[in-house]
């Protein structure tokens, strides 16, 4: 099986000591219905990759970026680790084509879907930082992701709609918006997010996305509306 990722693993520069981990970091959890030998999905190192790669953005930030407050560190990592970077990262180490999907899911165009390609991404750092530990961990990040946001790394991110939205709501209302998820349809594969904001109680404004964090973008995106 080793040789499935050899050109995965050639671009990464990398050798990996448990090749069933690398392969456990492409299994869908869908696939498992269908191939009863298959125990382990994705998931668990997904949720290992996102922390890692929130520290490794992190300290990175902080070494980097001296003279910046909490506050900015946390919007610039907020504008880097995001689902569509992630996703974006996953397509240009082609990692859809490795991954293990039920016939299903495969059908439905999982294999290109940005919310399971961000979390593929993160589920194959996990297992880079379990097979060859934090420093190579590191090196990925710095060869895949980073090399994208050059210009925000110099400057910091440019504001987005949510950051405009609480600079706003702050001056004229002394208040900060709140978000809440407030319905979702669709599969787990391609689920929509719809997200109402609040200010003061009321709701100003609504958005839908393929994540939280895309639909919260457009419900402040819409909800700047009434401030002009």
């Amino acid at each position: 099986m080793a040789s499935d990722f050899s050109n995965l693993l050639e671009r990464l520069n990398i050798k990996f000591n448990d090749i069933h981990l690398l392969e456990t970091a492409f299994t869908h959890r869908s696939y498992l219905n269908e191939v009863k030998d298959v125990k382990a999905s994705n998931e668990r190192l997904e949720f290992l990759g996102d922390s890692i790669l929130s520290f490794i953005i992190s300290t990175y930030l902080y070494s980097s970026r001296p003279k910046d407050p909490e506050g900015d560190l946390t919007n610039l990592r907020s504008y880097i680790v995001k689902t569509k970077s992630l996703a974006e990262a996953s397509e240009k180490l082609e990692l859809g084509k490795y991954l293990k999907l039920s016939k299903g899911e495969e059908i439905s165009g999982g294999r290109y879907n940005t919310q399971l390609l961000a979390n593929t991404f993160e589920a194959l750092l996990g297992a880079i930082f379990l097979d060859l530990g934090l420093e190579t961990a590191t090196k990925i990040i710095h060869q895949t992701l980073l090399p994208d946001f050059r210009n925000e790394l110099e400057a910091g991110p440019p504001k987005d709609s949510k950051s405009e939205l609480q600079e706003l709501a702050q001056e004229k209302l002394k208040e900060s918006p709140h978000y809440k998820i407030i319905g979702t349809k669709g599969p787990d594969h391609a689920k929509e997010f719809m997200v109402a904001v609040f200010i003061k109680g009321k709701e100003v404004g609504r958005g839908t996305g393929s994540s939280k964090q895309a639909a919260e973008e457009m419900a402040a995106l819409n909800a700047l509306k009434s401030f002009t």
